[in-house]
């Protein structure tokens, strides 16, 4: 494998919104940053700014949270401070070899020793657009493809041949059956909106959102009595765009579901360190959500959930 040079890149601009690398060193030929200037991100009030991989790197560092979820297999990584929008990767170390699940944009030589140390990663796979971050600096640091969906191909900024755009069937294998992990196509917030199933771990990013409720513990009351968890109260919402607060209609959510359905799990994680969940009753807790939701949403198809 040729030896990583963060340095070829240190002179790339960066959104500090959302945290994409562009491949562009003259601020004069970028003043905008397409991917907040969609609905479903935004700029902050001070309006859009770019820095460079130089100063990211100076700046913030990769920090290391082992055993997400009790499962030492998974290992989240966030940048501190947060970085934009301050998303995790979780590095999935399968029988076939490390995934790389959602991407950051702090990418320095200390990272790619320690990966490396932990045999490297023969995959990357993204989520959706708003991750996709310096994820062509992530392919070439550790020579693997990066698995993105076909349908947001557009939201890309960068092109090469370890881009793999999937297409078609909603589920796919990644590096073989032996992995035991599956990435899977919900859609929702963005048309190609992943999930990446590993041995009953959902990694959901943001493609079901973990609200408050679905992090909260109601194991006892406050007299420290067991008690069970009340009835109508959600785990999860279902978004278009989650900064801005526009839920997906009943027919989209309906719709993850009938895909989701086929599936078995009995933990999420989502986005961020610390957002996971671990309940043999959360597949349940997922439908749960998208009920109230879609009820409370108004949709005039409730009866549609009768039929899964």
């Amino acid at each position: 494998m040729a030896s990583y040079d963060s340095q070829a890149t240190d002179a790339y601009l960066v959104c500090t919104a959302c945290g994409t690398q562009f491949p562009v060193t003259d601020r004069a030929t970028l003043s905008t940053c397409r991917i907040c200037d969609d609905p479903r991100q935004f700029t902050p009030p001070t309006g859009q700014a770019f820095v460079t991989m130089a100063d990211v790197r100076r700046d913030y560092r990769n920090v290391w949270h082992t055993a997400t979820g009790g499962d030492e297999r998974l290992t989240s990584i966030a940048s501190e401070p947060k970085l934009a929008i301050g998303q995790r990767a979780i590095l999935v170390r399968t029988p076939a070899g490390n995934i790389l699940w959602d991407c950051l944009t702090l990418i320095d030589e200390e990272t790619v020793a320690r990966i490396r140390e932990l045999g490297g990663l023969q995959a990357i796979v993204i989520s959706h657009p708003h991750y996709y971050s310096s994820h062509m600096e992530w392919a070439e640091a550790f020579d693997c493809p990066v698995y993105l969906r076909s349908e947001d191909r557009e939201w890309t900024v960068q092109e090469s041949p370890r881009q793999v755009f999937w297409q078609g069937d909603d589920v796919q294998t990644v590096l073989g059956k032996e992995s035991n992990a599956l990435a899977i196509r919900l859609g929702g917030h963005f048309p190609g909106s992943q999930v990446l199933l590993f041995d009953g771990h959902l990694l959901i990013a943001d493609t079901l959102v973990t609200t408050p409720a679905g992090l909260g513990s109601w194991a006892t009351d406050a007299l420290g009595q067991p008690r069970d968890r009340p009835t109508g109260m959600n785990s999860f919402a279902f978004m278009w765009s989650i900064p801005n607060m526009i839920p997906l209609s009943g027919e989209e959510v309906f719709a993850m579901w009938a895909i989701l359905k086929h599936h078995d799990f009995t933990s999420t994680h989502g986005a961020f360190v610390g957002v996971d969940v671990m309940d043999p009753k959360i597949k349940q807790r997922v439908l749960e959500s998208m009920k109230i939701q879609t009820k409370y949403a108004g949709w005039a198809r409730q009866d549609a959930w009768e039929s899964v």
